[in-house]
């Protein structure tokens, strides 16, 4: 009967220390993960940006220009000409998503520092618990 008034009232259920140690840690797990991808995929647009610098030379000179280019493990003869606006269309789609995963990170990021503010050490627990409110991380 108590969980029932619990939810009328709209309040989530509370959570042991532990828990919200738990997804404390588990948010900052997250930050990293998003951290790590954008910094690869950043690198992978920067691999895209010098292919094109070097493809764009060779299309001025010679678009009929042989080139080879890795599609799904398998190496293809194509023209400058072709494999150009590709490569383009490639670079822009990986900058979108690393814009999209950016905002990802700001949000999460707000969450934590947020949380951070709402956390309490408790140096009389030998557990080394915090103690937060729920409603600040659980999502």
């Amino acid at each position: 009967m108590s969980s029932s008034t619990a939810k009328a009232k709209g309040k989530p259920p509370a959570l042991s220390d532990q828990e919200i140690q738990q997804n404390y840690v588990r948010l900052q797990n997250e930050l990293q993960a998003l951290a790590r991808k954008i910094g690869e995929l950043e690198s992978e647009a920067d691999e895209h940006t010098l292919v094109l610098v070097t493809l764009d030379e060779a299309l001025a000179e010679d678009p009929e220009r042989k080139c080879f280019r890795l599609i799904g493990g398998v190496l293809v003869e194509r023209t400058v000409k072709d494999v150009s606006p590709a490569l383009k269309t490639n670079r822009d789609g990986i900058r979108k998503v690393i814009s999209t995963l950016a905002e990802q990170y700001k949000t999460k990021e707000k969450i934590l520092k947020h949380s951070r503010k709402n956390i309490i050490f408790d140096p009389f627990n030998d557990d080394d618990a915090f103690l937060l409110d729920p409603s600040m991380i659980t999502q």
